[in-house]
């Protein structure tokens, strides 16, 4: 393991986190609140990362794939250590463990919270909550590497583990330019939103917040009633059709946009993706129509939730947990699945369910004709065995520690749709779940323990659980030498 390679990175991550600071400060100068809380952040950042990076000045050699991993890992673990004291130092949240599960819901883009009561917590303090879900959206590194020189081999590594989806490809020859258009298209994205909610009536700062939330598909709200506080059908329909468009691969708008080619309409994932939506929104809105005045309202509040929910977003303008059974389930289930690789959304992703339906009708074939031979293509190419491969562990992963975090929460003895909505609202990256943590709800109720539970399922979600468990895997961890492999 090349440990010096992997503290020079922490320490730009550091850096990097002390510059992303210097915003949230200048909303409190502005606002006239008071500034230190993010001095003393930028001060304890800057100092950590500068010795960080004086440790790791000599010659660091090569980035490997396992390195990459643990360096994505870590950084995420790292800016998020950081990143919660502004919550502790104004005394927004004065307990750092329930701090720190607020940030990682930020830069997880998960949008869970703690708190109970936003509009009384200081703005440049509420600015900094939803600013995080906007660097966290598209990842902390590739933001790295779209500003800094980076080696282009040391950069696949770094986003191939912290880019969500089964398949990951270069858009151009260059990594380093491959995220500056990444993020040129983010932002470009970004400020469309925010200028057509300006015109919709939202301050600057309203603007500015919802629009992060909504590109790094997050859903932090600075109003406590979230979108609904609004109460504008045209806001509604605005943030709902950008959750969508920040849901889809963001390579199909590049071949779209900059190489004029229509192809990135045929994907596969697009169609499973957007026929999901469709089907969800119409589906729910004849489920709930009797709620509502006219069938139109509830298409309205059934398109702004089914958006929010399979894109993982989490913004809410009603209460959904009051909505009928099968609406409920249908959330749950859309929760799970989750938005397109390659997009800022969470979920287990529809590629992946594309994937896992191609190869059990695959087996179905097989077993009624043993002699063909059965291959799974996405969007007309063959895929290779191990991402069918990777696909099924994946899924088995995701059970897996679904399965472990709900039995760890039970402890607690909350009713089963808190608990079990918990944690896939957590692992997802949701935000809100039903129950106790339903739209009107938070997770403040959760002990310290289960809240570092939590917090770990949204790392685990947003990081796609595998570079994650290369901290643990053996002959990763320090001080132990692991086995070469052939």
């Amino acid at each position: 393991m090349n440990y010096r390679i992997i503290i020079s990175i922490l320490g730009r991550v550091l850096i990097i986190e002390t510059g992303l600071l210097l915003a949230p400060l200048a909303v409190a100068l502005l606002y006239g609140e008071s500034p230190m809380p993010f001095l003393w952040t930028i001060g304890l950042c800057l100092a950590a990362g500068g010795i960080l990076s004086a440790v790791s000045q000599k010659r660091r050699g090569s980035l490997r794939p396992r390195e990459g991993f643990v360096s994505v890992t870590l950084s995420w673990i790292f800016i998020s250590l950081f990143g919660a004291l502004p919550f502790v130092f104004s005394g927004a949240i004065p307990n750092y463990i329930s701090a720190l599960f607020e940030i990682i819901s930020g830069f997880t883009t998960t949008g869970a919270s703690v708190l109970a009561e936003v509009e009384s917590v200081p703005k440049g303090v509420l600015f900094w909550r939803s600013f995080s879900h906007f660097i966290g959206g598209m990842g902390v590194l590739v933001f790295m590497m779209a500003i800094l020189p980076t080696d282009d081999e040391h950069s696949m590594h770094l986003l191939r583990a912290e880019v969500p989806g089964p398949v990951k490809g270069k858009l151009v020859p260059k990594m380093r330019d491959t995220a500056r258009v990444l993020y040129l298209i983010y932002m470009a994205m970004t400020l469309v939103e925010v200028v057509l909610l300006l015109f919709g009536g939202l301050s600057l700062f309203d603007a500015l917040t919802t629009a992060f939330g909504t590109a790094g598909t997050g859903g932090f709200s600075v109003r406590n009633a979230s979108i609904g506080a609004y109460n504008s059908a045209y806001v509604d329909i605005v943030v709902s059709v950008f959750m969508v468009a920040f849901g889809v691969n963001f390579n199909l708008y590049y071949i779209v946009l900059v190489r004029r080619s229509w192809k990135g309409f045929k994907s596969q994932e697009l169609g499973c993706y957007l026929l999901v939506v469709a089907a969800a929104t119409v589906t729910i809105a004849l489920n709930i129509i009797h709620q509502y005045e006219n069938i139109l309202q509830a298409l309205r509040y059934s398109f702004f939730q089914v958006s929010s929910i399979v894109t993982t977003t989490g913004f809410a303008t009603a209460d959904f947990d009051k909505w009928p059974s099968y609406s409920r389930a249908l959330l749950v289930l859309l929760m799970l699945m989750g938005a397109c690789a390659g997009s800022t959304g969470g979920g287990t992703k529809a590629a992946r369910l594309v994937i896992l339906t191609k190869t059990i009708w695959g087996e179905i074939r097989h077993l009624v004709n043993p002699r063909r031979v059965a291959h799974v293509t996405l969007d007309g190419e063959r895929l290779d065995s191990d991402a069918v491969r990777n696909t099924m562990v994946y899924y088995m992963l995701y059970a897996l520690f679904a399965l472990g975090a709900f039995l760890l929460l039970s402890v607690e003895n909350y009713d089963l749709e808190t608990t079990l909505t918990s944690v896939i609202s957590c692992l997802s990256n949701i935000g809100p779940g039903l129950s106790l943590v339903g739209p009107t709800g938070n997770f403040a109720i959760w002990s310290g323990p289960s809240k570092l539970i939590l917090s770990l399922c949204m790392l685990v979600g947003r990081l796609e659980i595998f570079p994650v468990l290369t901290l643990f895997a053996a002959g990763l961890r320090p001080g132990r030498k692991g086995k070469k492999r052939a």
